[in-house]
């Protein structure tokens, strides 16, 4: 049940910020009934007191990791909006939309403490400058960061366990293209490409060197074929003797499966 005695009139004259948040974009497509759960703390706030033009929804960081790896402009906001003083409350639907690392985590703690600010989820209503609110909430913040480093855990075993097999698909350097058979490599459809890469092998093996290759091509005025990450598109590129290297170091083009 909610502890309505915890909401101040300081506090409903002020913002309800309602955070939400999906980590992926394939989340935010798939897991649509948790998004619109989330809006729905839109509704809750309006109950708990606060009037429609004060209820604003951030919603930058859909499709964004709250692990700390990613820049949310959408959390930057919310913790500038709480530090400046124009926040009574804080929505989210549960601890781990807000952040799954600690350091962020304890730095919107500390400033809703400061401010007078109220932390909602769909447990309760908190008060960060209360000793028992603020223990509660550090195990859900601790709890969450845990969470997170088993999913981790758990993806990253069963990568590894795949690769062990040799059945582990990953991107191709320039010239292979995966075929319709489990584990089949082929050639590039289109000859160039392929004629581009063999005739970097060919020329070290009569020069010996990556840095001699590199300046054949640059001498011979030739295009080298370049792939952008995830991407099928073929650009050709004037060859930097970092590409050159690239090919010849790669234990792909030799037939070895390799992973890590």
């Amino acid at each position: 049940m909610t502890d309505l005695s915890k909401i101040t009139s300081s506090q409903l004259s002020r913002l309800a910020i309602v955070y939400v948040r999906q980590s992926t974009n394939a989340q935010v497509e798939c897991n649509r009934e948790s998004t619109e759960r989330q809006y729905q703390l839109r509704t809750f706030a309006a109950q708990l007191g606060w009037p429609a033009a004060a209820i604003r929804v951030i919603d930058q960081d859909l499709g964004l990791s709250g692990s700390g790896l990613s820049t949310r402009s959408g959390f930057a906001e919310l913790a500038a909006e709480v530090a400046l003083g124009h926040v009574g409350i804080v929505l989210a639907l549960e601890v781990s939309r807000l952040a799954r690392n600690n350091a962020d985590w304890y730095r919107l703690l500390d400033l809703c403490g400061t401010t007078d600010t109220l932390i909602g989820d769909a447990d309760g209503l908190y008060h960060p400058g209360l000793f028992n609110d603020r223990l509660v909430l550090g195990l859900k913040g601790t709890m969450s960061e845990a969470e997170l480093h088993v999913l981790r855990a758990r993806l990253n075993g069963g990568i590894r366990h795949k690769a062990a097999r040799g059945e582990l698909r990953r991107g191709l350097p320039i010239g292979l293209v995966w075929g319709e058979a489990d584990g089949e490599v082929r050639f590039h459809p289109d000859a160039a490409v392929t004629d581009a890469i063999r005739a970097v092998f060919e020329r070290f093996a009569e020069m010996g060197s990556a840095r001699r290759v590199w300046l054949w091509f640059r001498s011979e005025a030739l295009p080298f074929p370049t792939q952008i990450p995830g991407g099928a598109e073929i650009q050709w590129v004037t060859p930097s003797y970092t590409k050159i290297h690239q090919v010849l170091t790669n234990p792909v083009y030799a037939g070895a499966y390799v992973y890590g």
